[in-house]
């Protein structure tokens, strides 16, 4: 159907203007649209006699649309335009996607007009046609677009790629982008990408010729007003030069003119990419003979992750001795910084081990209250305090209950966190140590909380935790010091039982540390005999009239082949507060038994 003639008679016949016939026209022969809302839509029939078309859109189908407002508020689309041949060949663009990648950037390019952002062409590629790691088959795809000749990829991922007829090798883009660029950190940005595609240039040593020197007269205007950029482009121009195989420039600008200047160690690095933190930190060992105090000096005022660079180069030149005696100094003097602490959290290695305890927690709530004025540094390390929720355990499980409680307390007052947050923390602390549950609930009542133990239990109870805190744990700790030196503790199997050993020795000591605060210890002397209590003997019978008697002592002191039971057995429970002559029933295996109460007496203790 000619579509335009008939378009033609309503515009005779007043329906329709003469500029409304030729967008009409194209949405009827291309068969695709996209509309400002509904998005993109599919024409299923057009109508010149009752003056409409039908468009299927992806939340409307069937939409029914007048011709003349189609022609205004519907912009029509080629069948070869990306979203047309994802629904008329998604399989197709999904082969293509799988063996040509430049194909179908250059379909996504052309239905843009030939220029789109990266983001652009993710958005209409995923997850329709490439539904898993996007990330990898766009970082081939990139590459490939570098090497041909027709697609301008820009350094900054925010700008638009480029869809070019005539064909530009890769050293002649590059090299535009140098002489274009203003400024050296403009250049510095086309130098790494030289030196990534430094393989496939076509002629190395003509583009080495033309950039290093320009690269060593900004160095050199560089080195005393922006010493952290100067540097940067060193390490840029020495790795231009070692994949050109260029010779070096004599009295050319070098990293040792830098440091003999002096320069505030943290504000270079923090000028630097982070990337080039590490390689900065060891430019810097190889040219001053004070590189080991001044990084030591930082770690305590740059941010958590240069700070893991500089512990790193510390450690590695046989430093870790004075790293640690530093970090266990500022953090018992409440003067380790927010960013070190978060360092030192999310690191967590065993290397920190023996740092690792309650005193970081606490010092974790100096660092957030001092920085209450400065919203993002507090707002890192608390936020990573809240997300982490092995961290406090790691930090408070094997502490003295004293140290609990009275970091419970610090943590209750500490005005960094909200009273929800505080519950939360509160929670973790509780399940590593049960016993300040009722410092933080206030709920539990003497009898809930009190344990009616023996003097001599007590005393057993009170030597079997004296042997675990001083014995027991410590050759523990020693045994987990003795395995880490093995090496990889990914296959250390020594390591890995230590470790587990480590966890049981702390949950029994918790739950010592619970029972010691809960006892109380007694002799049972003048027990009251007119009902079962605790210290009574107490003789029953059952429906046959077999007799057995038992004694209710102390929650530890249970025997029974001697016929002692702990007051908090259930059989001791049932008897509990029943006078001679009653009865009480009590389900033994699953079976319930009647026992009749037939005398109670003060029970004969040794």
């Amino acid at each position: 159907m000619n579509f335009k003639e008939e378009f033609e008679k309503l515009v005779a016949m007043g329906k329709i203007t003469r500029q409304q016939v030729e967008p009409l026209a194209q949405l009827a022969n291309h068969g695709y649209c996209t509309h400002r809302s509904w998005g993109f839509g599919k024409v299923t029939a057009v109508d010149a006699v009752l003056g409409r078309c039908v468009i299927d859109f992806q939340s409307k189908k069937g939409h029914a649309m007048d011709l003349s407002f189609a022609a205004t508020s519907l912009t029509a689309i080629p069948k070869d335009h990306i979203l047309a041949r994802k629904v008329a060949d998604l399989p197709g663009l999904r082969q293509m996607a799988a063996l040509h990648h430049l194909d179908l950037v250059r379909v996504v390019l052309q239905s843009h007009g030939g220029r789109a952002t990266a983001d652009q062409i993710q958005q209409v590629l995923v997850p329709d046609v490439i539904a898993d790691d996007y990330k990898k088959w766009w970082e081939v795809a990139k590459r490939e677009m570098k090497k041909d000749g027709h697609f301008l990829v820009p350094i900054k991922k925010t700008d638009v790629i480029v869809l070019q007829e005539a064909e530009t090798t890769l050293q002649d883009r590059l090299l535009t982008d140098f002489r274009a660029a203003k400024g050296l950190k403009a250049k510095l940005a086309v130098t790494h990408e030289l030196v990534k595609s430094v393989h496939d240039l076509a002629d190395k040593k003509a583009a080495a010729a033309e950039v290093l020197p320009v690269l060593n007269i900004d160095i050199a205007s560089h080195l005393r007003t922006q010493q952290g950029l100067a540097l940067e482009a060193v390490f840029a121009r020495d790795d231009l030069r070692q994949g050109t195989g260029a010779p070096a420039i004599a009295g050319e600008p070098d990293a040792n003119g830098i440091w003999s200047q002096n320069p505030r160690l943290n504000l270079l690095l923090e000028e630097i990419a982070a990337a080039k933190h590490r390689r900065a930190l060891l430019s810097f060992q190889a040219s001053s003979p004070v590189w080991f105090e001044a990084g030591l000096g930082i770690i305590n005022i740059v941010t958590a992750k240069l700070c893991h660079e500089c512990v790193q180069v510390l450690a590695q030149a046989g430093h870790l001795d004075r790293v640690r005696d530093t970090l266990g100094r500022l953090i018992s003097q409440h003067q380790a910084s927010s960013e070190l602490l978060l360092w030192l959290a999310k690191e967590r290695s065993d290397t920190f081990a023996d740092i690792l305890g309650p005193e970081v927690f606490r010092a974790m709530l100096t660092a957030m209250e001092r920085d209450a004025f400065n919203e993002k540094k507090s707002n890192r390390l608390r936020d990573f305090i809240l997300a982490d929720m092995e961290l406090m355990e790691d930090l408070v499980g094997s502490a003295d209950i004293e140290v609990i409680k009275d970091l419970t307390r610090a943590l209750q007052l500490s005005p960094s966190f909200d009273d929800m947050d505080k519950r939360s923390l509160l929670a973790r602390i509780v399940k590593a140590h049960p016993a300040v549950q009722s410092l933080i609930s206030g709920e539990h009542t003497k009898q809930d909380i009190t344990l009616v133990v023996s003097w001599s239990s007590l005393e057993r109870r009170k030597t079997e935790y004296e042997d675990l805190v001083k014995t027991q744990i410590p050759a523990n700790s020693k045994e987990i010091a003795i395995a880490r030196s093995y090496g990889d503790l990914r296959e250390n199997h020594e390591y890995k039982a230590a470790k587990e050993m480590q966890k049981i020795l702390m949950r029994r000591k918790s739950e010592i540390e619970t029972e010691l605060g809960r006892s109380r210890g007694t002799d049972f002397a003048n027990p009251k005999t007119d009902t079962v209590s605790i210290g009574t003997t107490v003789t029953v019978s059952d429906a046959s009239g077999q007799r057995e008697t038992y004694t209710l002592l102390g929650a530890w002191d249970g025997d029974p082949d001697k016929g002692i039971l702990s007051y908090l057995t259930p059989l001791a429970q049932s008897l509990m507060g029943s006078a001679p002559g009653a009865s009480v029933d009590f389900e033994m295996g699953g079976s319930k038994k009647r026992l009749h109460i037939e005398s109670i007496t003060a029970a004969k203790l040794a």
